[in-house]
């Protein structure tokens, strides 16, 4: 199991009286990637800066190896950063650009023995690192190219050899990948936990992009207000989120009002289902959560709930489907067609059901009734009608 290696011990960042970062507690082990997830301006870039060295915490420690280096400048910091805006020189080619902080490099002579003395790294060593690099990120043989000959991913990824030909034992990345296009930024999520796990550092990616964490993440760590709002592995993120925002950020989800009756039975909709969860109050009132692609659509006579198709939409895979069940949109993905005004019915499975505490995010997602009429509106651009939803019932 890896050790920790750094932790931010009750950390808030204040500007102009303004709290960005509440109390923030949170470990990041040796050789692990993890991810900072959440909306702009929910403090993730400012925990990033606080753990580069970029910014000074208003309180709380930050720990390195045991450490406290709250004032410890970056340039001392064994952590290295790739910024958004690569930052190439566009001067010098492949080779010097990631040679290039190895030149800037002194240390310590050891024919001195006071340790005073400092001396450049010698040539031979910088062109074997360099070109240990160039193999680590598939870029040998660009190395007399200049940055303006490269595409983006290659630009990015000489970014990444130029932080990481340092060897620092961590690396912060802030949304890296923004600036690419959508094929190229899915071929980078593979490549960069490749990378990560070749060179084996910690990573400490940023993102508002959920598939990004999902897809790369060792564990990832929801934050939205200045707060973690949980801390997880993907898989335990998208299954079991805390509350009505990660449900919501992560991921589309249908999230309803809903009673706890007793352990292991939920009540909506006037009825009761069996579910897994348990440990609440009796009749304790919670928000329930229910991901599109679980719920199986059946004969309305079969429907353990049943509504009407008020929006159809072909997504390639599968068909985006929202029904009015009395008035609250829900969100299906399918493979079966169903056509707008049908009733359908839907049926769920004791593990399609997630049962979360009430939280301050209660009421705020879950209901796709703008999703529909986004929907709906572009309808009518392109055919000139106006259509309606029906009613529906239990």
């Amino acid at each position: 199991m890896s050790k920790e290696l750094i932790r931010l011990q009750d950390v808030c960042m204040a500007f102009d009286d303004e709290l960005v970062l509440d109390h923030i507690n949170l470990y990041i082990k040796d050789k692990e990637f993890l991810t900072l997830l959440g909306p702009s301006g929910c403090g993730k870039t400012t925990t990033l800066r606080i753990i580069g060295g970029f910014m000074t915490p208003t309180s709380g420690d930050v720990l390195f190896d045991g450490v406290r280096i709250n004032d410890i400048p970056p340039y001392q910091r064994q952590i290295n950063t790739v910024f958004q805006k690569y930052a190439l020189f566009p001067h010098l080619n492949v080779y010097e650009n990631i040679a290039f902080g190895l030149r800037m490099q002194r240390r310590p002579d050891p024919k001195d023995p006071t340790g005073k003395r400092k001396i450049r790294i010698p040539e031979d060593e910088i062109h074997q690192r360099v070109m240990e690099m160039l193999e680590v990120i598939n870029l040998k043989g660009f190395e007399h190219r200049k940055p303006d000959a490269l595409s983006g991913g290659q630009q990015q990824r000489v970014a990444i050899a130029r932080a990481l030909v340092n060897r620092p034992k961590v690396l912060l990345l802030d949304e890296p990948l923004a600036a690419l296009d959508l094929k190229l930024r899915k071929d980078m999520q593979i490549e960069l936990k490749r990378i990560q796990q070749q060179v084996g550092i910690t990573f400490i990616f940023v993102t508002h992009d959920q598939e990004e964490a999902l897809t790369m993440s060792d564990t990832v760590v929801v934050m939205n207000k200045g707060t973690i709002q949980q801390i997880g592995t993907p898989e335990d993120i998208y299954n079991e989120p805390k509350n009505a925002f990660v449900a919501d950020f992560i991921g589309e989800s249908n999230i309803i009002d809903g009673v706890m009756v007793r352990d292991n039975y939920v009540k909506m909709y006037g009825r009761e289902f069996y579910c897994l969860d348990s440990g609440f109050a009796p009749n304790e009132p919670v928000d329930v959560v229910i991901r599109p692609e679980d719920i199986d659509i059946v004969p309305v006579e079969q429907g353990q709930i049943t509504g009407t198709v008020t929006t159809v939409t072909f997504k390639g895979m599968q068909y985006d489907i929202i029904v009015d069940f009395k008035g609250f949109k829900w969100l299906i993905q399918t493979t079966d067609y169903s056509p707008v005004g049908a009733r359908i019915g839907i049926k769920l499975d004791p593990d399609s059901i997630h049962v979360m505490k009430k939280s301050e995010y209660s009421g705020m997602f879950g209901d796709y009734s703008s999703f529909s009429e986004e929907y709906d509106e572009l309808d009518d651009a392109s055919t000139g009608s106006d259509e309606e939803g029906n009613g529906d019932e239990t």
